[in-house]
């Protein structure tokens, strides 16, 4: 009776509550958690640079199979999530509780396989991600702990996922953000004091996920949460795996193709040395820091759309999507404007003694941030088209950026413009992108129009 007191209650929240008050209330917490999970990527990125360039170059190897790790989690963890949310706005409380049970073990059962086949293929794998005969022990010694920890990892990106879509952001950003400062706390302690090296680095990566881990598990075992985690609640219907995969597809075409994308670009930078890896892995990180901005704004935005569109209630939908939309628009604006001008303070911040590194890095910078406005229209579309159950229209835009655009990109025009080439594929494909982004929102917007306009005539049909 209670569980069902608080699921109406959050229910009448999420289809009630102002839209930019709600938006709002769910993105502060969701962007904090993102921003502390950037800081202490930036944090392992920023202690193991003061190792030397090639510790430097490996961290930008192993991040290709951070990549895949969370290929699996956010794959597993955003269909979940978007699922979660419809059922919950259509009020199918055990429907959800499958979901969220299926997802959960299906994800420590993938992150183990993970483990198994990272270990015993550890050398290959990491030539294979780009590693450099001069990167290769630095790149070993790194992968060998983050492989230890796939399993709670990919768990924990599903967990996470599941409390953000039923709109409890803060619960999800107390497991994220106290494993984050962990890790920042820890890495200088394991790599300097214990005299661990990179490998202190990782084992402070893998520790502080597992307390991010354990406390995320606490809050579904207290039943902090909407929906239950029970062995008893695995789906043993094929159609929940498919639709849990299906919607998570857009996030795994996103994540994998990220690993793909990153192996090309140090393989593309390798021409060039490492400093040239050296400086994209460090560009990468402080991105993926501006980035976590918009993404945190969008993944408070998910739920909001996800149960109102369970709900019916359309009206919402679009006004959530613009007010996102413009709100995220605002604020990297003026993250692109100083970041533009901060470049070359930004990298010697890394590499303060080595001026390849900071000169490479300053131009990627730059020309990454003069493309960077275009993000929140990218990231709002593909994630609405996502959480409305538009899996393959979102796919695609998943795929688009470091995928359809980027690969051919990466081939391209380091062959025509050498390092610049390099530099350049990003915020090229980022413009690419964005124009194909109309191609699919637009369409989405228009069936929108229509099937509010069946409804309210339904209404008005009733009401005679």
């Amino acid at each position: 009776m209670q569980a069902n007191s608080a699921n109406e209650k959050q229910y009448i929240r999420m289809t009630q509550t102002p839209i930019p008050k709600l938006v709002i209330t769910l993105a502060i917490p969701t962007i904090l958690g993102m921003l502390v999970s950037a800081i202490y990527n930036m944090a392992d990125t920023y202690f193991v640079s003061q190792l030397g360039t090639s510790a430097a170059g490996a961290v930008g190897v192993v991040f290709s199979l951070m990549a895949i790790i969370q290929a699996v989690g956010f794959t597993l963890g955003m269909g979940a999530g978007s699922l979660v949310s419809r059922l919950l706005g259509q009020q199918k409380g055990k429907e959800a509780d499958a979901v969220s049970s299926t997802a959960f073990f299906c994800a420590l059962g993938f992150g183990l396989l993970l483990t198994v086949f990272g270990l015993v293929f550890l050398d290959g794998l990491m030539e294979l991600l780009g590693a450099t005969p001069t990167i290769l022990p630095y790149a070993r010694a790194y992968a060998r702990y983050i492989l230890l920890g796939a399993p709670i990892m990919c768990a924990s990106f599903v967990m996470n996922n599941v409390l953000r879509s039923e709109g409890k952001a803060s619960l999800a950003v107390i497991g994220i953000g106290v494993g984050g400062l962990l890790n920042i706390a820890l890495d200088p302690l394991f790599i300097f004091v214990f005299k661990l090296g990179i490998s202190g680095a990782a084992l402070a990566t893998v520790l502080s996920q597992c307390i991010s881990f354990g406390i995320l598990l606490f809050m579904f075992l207290r039943r902090k949460s909407l929906t239950h985690l029970s062995v008893r609640n695995i789906s043993r219907q094929g159609i929940t795996y498919w639709q849990i995969f299906k919607t998570g597809l857009p996030s795994l075409c996103r994540q994998g193709l990220a690993s793909i994308a990153t192996v090309m670009l140090n393989r593309a930078a390798g021409v060039y040395g490492d400093p040239a890896i050296a400086a994209m892995s460090i560009v990468g990180r402080v991105f993926m820091f501006i980035l976590f901005v918009m993404l945190g704004l969008g993944q408070g935005f998910q739920p909001v759309v996800g149960f109102n569109y369970g709900a019916k209630h359309y009206d919402r939908v679009k006004q959530s999507y613009f007010f996102t939309l413009f709100t995220g628009l605002g604020i990297l604006t003026v993250l692109a404007a100083a970041g533009y001008f901060l470049a070359p303070s930004i990298m010697t911040a890394f590499r303060r003694d080595d001026a390849v590194v900071i000169a490479i890095g300053t131009l990627a910078i730059r020309a990454q941030c003069l493309a960077l406005p275009l993000q929140p229209f990218m990231v709002t579309s593909n994630m609405l088209l996502q959480s409305v159950g538009r899996s393959w229209s979102a796919t695609f835009l998943s795929m688009a950026r470091q995928g359809i655009f980027f690969l051919p990109l990466i081939l391209l025009l380091p062959a025509l413009w050498g390092l610049l080439g390099v530099q350049l594929t990003q915020p090229l494909a980022d413009v690419l992108t964005f124009a194909s982004s109309f191609f699919f929102i637009i369409p989405f917007f228009r069936k929108l129009a229509r099937e509010q306009a069946a409804l309210q005539a339904a209404a008005q049909a009733d009401h005679q």
